[in-house]
């Protein structure tokens, strides 16, 4: 290789790595950070809140299957 040619591909090489910006050694990496909450206070949560409705509709379902019931009947007589 000629000093010419050298020269011209270590011009090149700058001007490609300009066009591609930063090495991945001048990139910030990306830190994990943890929830400040547990999973076990979460699962707590959870069913504090989806707890009282699956309650609720556990209650509510035995009478609206006898109020059907009764319905349906009042229709057969």
């Amino acid at each position: 290789m000629t000093p010419q040619q050298r020269k011209a591909n270590e011009k090149f090489a700058k001007s490609e790595a300009a066009k591609r910006g930063k090495g991945k050694s001048a990139t910030k990496q990306k830190q994990n950070s943890k929830s400040p909450v547990s999973a076990g206070w979460v699962v707590v949560l959870a069913f504090a809140v989806c707890g009282g409705l699956a309650f609720e509709a556990l209650r509510i379902i035995p009478e609206l299957w006898s109020a059907a019931v009764a319905m349906f009947n009042r229709k057969l007589v």
